[in-house]
């Protein structure tokens, strides 16, 4: 019995060491938690440029139609005209006789035109076809440009 007593007592004496040596670690650590410098001044954020949306190519790729031009545009050559554009693709649409053509102006990157839509002032498209699109000065006017998709081989 004796030794079974004295056991016990060396058995709560050092679950009490460990119990307070873990006391007074996180007293430590706290105190050097506390007392370390405030938090790192953080540098000012930096403002982003608030990105302009181009309104009226929103509304061409929505389906508006612009108003047709007060005054006819000024006479150009066809040929120059036609090495202005290239017609990437087209979306047709048979029975409705809409849809969209993929166009791009001057090399830049194509952007969709629906049918009714102005390319460029005084040039909307007219019509499409299965590999081509119209383009004239106003809708119901004769075509004076028919673009073509280049053909792969």
């Amino acid at each position: 019995m004796v030794t079974n007593s004295l056991s016990n007592k060396w058995g709560v004496r050092l679950g009490t060491l460990v119990l307070w040596a873990a006391a007074g670690a996180s007293v430590v650590y706290w105190g050097l938690r506390l007392s370390a410098s405030g938090p790192a001044v953080m540098p000012p954020p930096v403002a982003v440029a608030a990105v302009a949306p181009d309104a009226q190519a929103l509304a061409r790729l929505l389906g508006a139609v612009p108003a047709a031009a007060a005054g006819a545009a000024p006479a150009v050559p066809v040929a120059s005209l036609a090495s202005r554009f290239a017609l990437i693709g087209v979306l047709s649409g048979r029975s409705s006789g809409g849809g969209a053509a993929l166009i791009a102006v001057d090399g830049q990157p194509a952007k969709p035109y629906r049918v009714g839509a102005a390319v460029e002032p005084g040039l909307v498209l007219q019509a499409l076809r299965p590999r081509q699109a119209e383009l004239g000065p106003a809708m119901g006017a004769p075509a004076t440009l028919t673009l073509d998709m280049p053909f792969k081989k």
